[in-house]
């Protein structure tokens, strides 16, 4: 899809990926609304938007896991810009390592990591149906097709965010929309830190994990991969290209790879 005159929501927009995003965006001619929680991040990247493109973004503050909060956000795109055509589901939390999540812990990275996806396709894609065309991108993470050392939280709800972004292009993809899964592995934002500054070996062990596995990119240039991609319509992104080779692997033997993983895991333990 060319994003050139198109709408465009991206979640998560208040720095890091979403951000870098919501930048190329509206260098390549697309308006955008950016949301994210905290409403002064979101209103900074949208400002600095509109000091290069006026009037080509918008801002919101909004939980993006509450159906209302991402219907006020829909509508307030359309009110502005028009009918949306892309939505960028980008917002995502770590949490807690090992075990030690609790429940709410669960419910935080479920319902931002997967159910906020789905809450936000079941309002657009009937709409993107009847006008035959639509994309949805999903960022998900090398975690979702390789397992995170550390977090249960984020590895699994990764997993099921490709899933679901796998399901949509299955069911809706002959309907004229278009799925996009982003599985980055190391891009230099908070998220990726959060493990190194938790204080937990697993968590510390985490993040060593990312960063010794490849090359840590920078938003802007996972942003650059992801518009390439949207022009391709290609469905799988991935910024790092030993991930395709790691998952080919795992695909081969995965006993084999669960036993490596393991031995990977114990020596960044030894040295978290």
């Amino acid at each position: 899809m060319k994003v050139a005159q198109k709408v465009a929501i991206v979640t998560g927009g208040g720095g890091g990926i979403g951000g870098a995003i919501a930048d190329r965006l509206a260098d390549q001619g697309a308006k955008v609304l950016v949301a994210d929680l905290d409403p002064n991040a979101a209103a900074a990247v949208a400002d600095g938007i509109n000091e290069r493109h006026p009037g080509s973004a918008i801002a919101e503050g909004a939980d993006v896991a509450d159906t209302e909060q991402i219907r006020r956000i829909i509508e307030r795109a359309e009110t502005e810009f028009g009918p949306v055509d892309l939505y960028f589901a980008n917002a995502g939390v770590a949490g807690a390592p090992g075990l030690d999540a609790d429940d709410a812990d669960w419910d935080l990275a479920l319902d931002v990591n997967v159910r906020a996806h789905i809450r936000a396709a079941q309002q657009l894609v009937p709409k993107w149906t009847e006008r035959g065309e639509g994309y949805f991108v999903t960022t998900a993470s090398a975690a979702g097709l390789l397992t995170q050392i550390g977090s249960a939280t984020y590895a699994v709800t990764k997993h099921a965010a490709v899933a679901f972004a796998e399901w949509l292009s299955v069911t809706y993809g002959d309907k004229g929309i278009r799925v996009s899964c982003l599985c980055p592995m190391g891009v230099e934002t908070k998220l990726m830190r959060s493990g190194e500054n938790s204080g937990d070996p697993l968590g510390v062990a985490a993040t060593r994990a990312v960063v010794s596995a490849g090359e840590v990119l920078q938003p802007a240039q996972v942003a650059d991969i992801v518009l390439d991609a949207v022009d391709r319509e290609a469905f799988l992104i991935l910024p790092h290209e030993s991930v395709l080779t790691m998952y080919r692997q795992k695909g081969s033997d995965y006993d084999r790879w669960l036993r490596g993983m393991r031995r990977y895991q114990s020596s960044l333990l030894e040295h978290a």
